[in-house]
């Protein structure tokens, strides 16, 4: 029970949704009532959530990079993280009342108990022990003014791109700082994906010399194309034309290790570097293939953000992401038809769809609780 004044209040029934750890597209709901805030503590309710093929990479390196470590679940089971927004329903925090909305890391899952730290006038932090180990980049909830403008379509944008594109101008930075690794072109695959195509904005935003090719799939050649983003477009049974100018950096969003091998031999000598970012193609994640020479980096935005906040200054970095934020979201929302449905059952459908690479690049998944 929530005690309001005189008033005691019977809990929410709590609804989650689980995913198999080694199979993405086994799901599992589980309903309980929602825990009672303890001292210090918020219950957040969930609003809506963003879908997108970077939540499904959260599920396939969840154990690699900690994303199951966020929202506990049962053995063998997680929860997992997606980017929404969220309304306090009770709070035994002083500065922060019931009534509040916030913007953060949220679970696919209707409530979530936080407990507010380093509580500022934009933001407060989640101190729960277990998520300390993992970035704060992620333990961070933005303040939302109740008089701020906005709108459903504002918000849903703000879901669907505005973590994707941080990690975007992070690895264009990145690379500007590195002089491209000699590299004068760049390959991204899975072109149509929202960071890839944030990551395109961002180059050629700030590097518009260097020679920006698309890769993706047949089906959405078209409408990679019609960005006017890349400076080629090519689909993926198309690799063997791959003709970039000069030594070419590779940015692999898809995790095709078959299409990165075909790249490699079709580029053989001629590839600079290669980031690892997402792996949007996930039943081709395990496919076998020969080690390959430069090798592959991950690239972990929390770190790099750190890294260019550390050396900048965050005043500094937060007007250099804003600056370029702004220009791409307007283009985002001409590109991209917002999809919002309601509901576990429409979650788990979407869920599904995003995890066998049938959603459409033109189209943003909202799902409100």
């Amino acid at each position: 029970m929530v005690q309001r004044g005189n008033k005691e209040t019977v809990m929410p029934i709590k609804r989650e949704m689980l995913v198999r750890r080694d199979a993405l597209d086994q799901l599992a709901i589980n309903e309980t009532l929602a825990p009672e805030p303890g001292a210090g503590e918020l219950l957040l309710e969930v609003e809506r959530i963003a879908l997108t093929a970077n939540t499904v990479t959260y599920g396939v390196v969840g154990a690699e990079v900690g994303y199951w470590n966020f929202f506990p679940a049962p053995e063998g089971w997680g929860v997992v993280p997606a980017w929404g927004f969220a309304r306090v329903v009770a709070s035994r925090c002083a500065e922060i009342a019931a009534g509040e909305r916030v913007y953060g890391f949220l679970p696919m899952a209707s409530h979530l108990i936080v407990t507010p730290g380093k509580i500022g006038a934009g933001l407060f932090r989640d101190m729960a022990p277990h998520r300390q180990p993992m970035s704060a980049v992620y333990n961070q909830y933005r303040r939302l003014a109740p008089d701020l403008p906005t709108t459903p379509e504002h918000d849903a944008l703000r879901m669907l791109f505005e973590p994707l594109f941080l990690t975007s101008f992070l690895i264009a930075d990145a690379l500007r700082r590195a002089d491209f690794r000699g590299g004068e072109s760049v390959v991204l695959t899975s072109a149509s994906s929202k960071t890839a195509l944030g990551t395109a904005y961002a180059l050629r935003a700030r590097s518009p010399g260097v020679q920006r090719i698309g890769l993706t799939s047949a089906a959405n050649r078209a409408f990679v194309a019609g960005t006017g983003l890349y400076d080629a477009v090519l689909a993926y049974d198309a690799i063997e034309t791959l003709a970039p100018t000069g030594a070419t950096v590779v940015i692999d969003f898809a995790g095709d290790a078959a299409v990165l091998a075909a790249i490699y031999a079709r580029l053989a000598g001629r590839i600079a570097h290669c980031l690892r970012v997402g792996v949007t193609h996930y039943d081709a994640r395990d496919r076998a293939a020969a080690p390959l020479a430069p090798r592959p980096v991950w690239f972990f935005a929390p770190d790099a953000a750190t890294t260019l906040i550390g050396e900048i200054g965050q005043d500094a970095f937060t007007l250099a992401v804003a600056a370029e934020w702004d220009g791409f979201v307007a283009l985002a929302a001409r590109l991209v038809r917002v999809d919002e449905e309601s509901g576990i059952d429409a979650l788990q459908r979407i869920w599904r769809l995003q995890v066998a690479g049938q959603a459409k690049p033109d189209t943003g998944y909202c799902v409100r609780f």
